[in-house]
């Protein structure tokens, strides 16, 4: 390390990780509210099942996704052959992968948060809503969604500080490429590999810990603030 903080290939891994988490945030973020607004607002036959589907990934092995999304989605696998083949598109041992394998990971985080927003809302404000005849998408723009705030912030801020920690799926799926998928948790395990490199993954060891800890502070203020606003 010549200078700075960081080697140009640890700020690599940094970019890369951010990058990844953003992308695995934004994509996620609309399907965890629509699947968050069917668990807090439907009833309907299996909801118990598609509980159980949206939050597996809290409880699943990481490396078990990644070993699933690469037989779904390696380049001789049905889904990925097919993005090849008719799109150019691949996910195995590409960034790309990384942000699938860190979304799905992280949607449950997502999910909840804006779930326990949701749930907190009176049912009673809604059905006036329609009584005064507010469409289904009338009522989820101007009353379901800005009531959600808090949590689809809390939720989304939470999940960016999960994908900066994810290591086992990333490295099962799109393994260890410097430049392409080395996140910061990756450069870590790689640093530890290398004789000599303890003070590189003492460096990257702070790093995470001080990008986690202030996504979970900045995630507390940020609801915190938001429910008083609206209250």
């Amino acid at each position: 390390m010549e200078g700075g903080i960081l080697s140009p290939a640890e700020l690599q891994a940094l970019l890369l990780s951010l990058r990844v988490a953003i992308v695995a945030v934004v994509v996620d973020l609309p399907f965890a509210f629509c699947a968050a607004l069917l668990l807090a607002r439907g009833s309907f036959r299996g909801k118990w099942l598609v509980d159980g589907i949206i939050h597996l990934p809290l409880v699943l092995p990481p490396v078990a996704l990644g070993y699933l999304l690469l037989i779904l989605f390696g380049t001789r696998a049905p889904i990925g052959s097919f993005l090849l083949a008719w799109f150019g598109f691949r996910f195995v041992f590409s960034w790309t992968g990384a942000a699938l394998a860190s979304a799905i990971l992280t949607f449950p985080f997502q999910v909840r948060a804006i779930r326990l927003s949701l749930e907190a809302q009176e049912v009673g404000l809604s059905e006036a809503a329609g009584t005064l005849g507010a469409t289904p998408l009338d009522r989820l723009f101007s009353l379901h969604l800005p009531l959600a705030l808090p949590g689809v912030v809390a939720g989304a801020i939470t999940a960016f500080a999960a994908c900066l920690g994810e290591f086992g799926a990333i490295i099962t799926f799109v393994s260890n490429i410097p430049g392409e998928t080395r996140t910061i948790p990756l450069a870590i395990y790689t640093a530890i590999q290398t004789p000599g490199g303890e003070n590189a993954a003492a460096r990257l060891a702070a790093l995470s810990i001080a990008l986690a800890l202030t996504g979970l502070v900045l995630a507390d203020i940020v609801t915190r603030r938001m429910r008083a606003a609206f209250r």
